[in-house]
C-alpha cells in the first residue's frame, strides 16, 4: 500500500512543508489506514507538516468516539469529537429521500469549519481508488452527468485543498493493510448502512469485476483518457 499512497503524494503534489492537515476519521478502515500512514510517513518525512484527526460524531446510539480516541492516542495523536445530530437530522421525517446525501454534507461542512479554526490549509479524506470509480457510476446514473471525485481538489477560491492520498490504493489492500497492523474498525450505527446507491453501485461492480480482472483497471485509467470528440 506504501507504494501508491506516496505515488499519489507526489504526483499530485500533496503536501507542503509547514501544513497544517486536519485528517477526516470515521472509524472505518479507509480514514484509519489513512491516519496511520500519515503519521508513520510524518516521522521519516524531509516535509515538515502537523496532523489534526478530527471525527464529526453524527449522534447516533452505540458511538465509538472515546475508542476512537484511544486508538488515535495509540497512534501518537490527540483526536478531536465534533458531537453532532446530523445523522438523526438527516434521517427525520423531513428528509426521508436522501438521507446520505445531507449527512454527509452537514459533516463535510463541519470538517472545513473545523480546519479554518485551527488554521489548516488541507482537509485529508479518505476515499480510495474504488471509492473513485463508484462515484463516477454514481454520477452518471443518478446525477446524469460524467464527473468524479479527483486526488486533489482546491475549494472556497483555494483557501482548503481537499486532498485524498489513498486515491491510487485498493479497497481491498487497505482491508489487508488495516488486519497486519492490528488497528480497530468500528462499527458504523448508520441506520443506512449498507443500504445506499453507493452499495448498489458497488455490488453491480463486483459482477463486473468477477467477469473480467481487467474492468477495474480500465475503468480507471478511462477517467484520464476522455475523447471528448465521441461524447455528445
Amino acid at each position: 500500500m506504501n507504494r501508491e499512497f506516496g505515488r499519489a503524494l507526489v504526483q499530485y503534489h500533496m503536501m507542503d512543508d509547514g501544513d497544517r492537515i486536519l485528517v477526516g476519521v470515521s472509524g472505518g478502515k479507509d480514514s484509519t489506514a489513512l491516519l496511520w500512514s500519515l503519521a508513520e510517513r510524518q516521522r521519516r518525512s524531509p516535509v515538515r507538516y502537523e496532523l489534526f484527526p478530527v471525527y464529526v460524531d453524527p449522534g447516533f446510539e452505540g458511538g465509538f468516539a472515546e475508542a476512537l480516541r484511544a486508538q488515535c492516542r495509540d497512534i501518537g495523536l490527540d483526536l478531536r469529537v465534533a458531537y453532532t445530530d446530523f445523522g438523526l437530522i438527516a434521517h427525520s421525517d423531513e428528509n426521508r429521500e436522501n438521507p446520505c446525501f445531507l449527512c454527509a454534507r452537514l459533516r463535510r461542512k463541519r470538517l472545513f469549519e473545523i480546519a479554518h479554526e485551527l488554521d489548516c490549509r488541507k482537509v485529508a479524506l479518505g476515499h480510495n481508488k474504488d471509492d473513485i470509480i463508484e462515484t463516477f457510476f454514481m454520477n452518471i446514473c443518478y446525477a446524469g452527468e460524467v464527473s468524479t471525485m479527483i486526488p486533489a481538489q482546491s475549494f472556497f477560491n483555494g483557501l482548503i485543498t481537499v486532498i485524498r492520498p489513498l486515491a491510487f490504493v485498493e479497497e481491498d489492500l487497505i482491508r489487508r493493510f488495516v488486519r497486519q497492523q492490528g488497528l480497530s474498525v468500528f462499527h458504523n450505527p448508520c441506520p443506512s448502512a449498507n443500504r445506499t446507491k453507493r452499495q448498489e453501485i458497488k455490488e453491480l461492480l463486483r459482477q463486473l469485476y468477477r467477469s473480467n480482472p481487467k474492468v477495474k483497471g480500465n475503468v480507471f485509467r478511462a477517467m484520464r483518457h476522455v475523447r471528448l470528440d465521441y461524447l455528445l
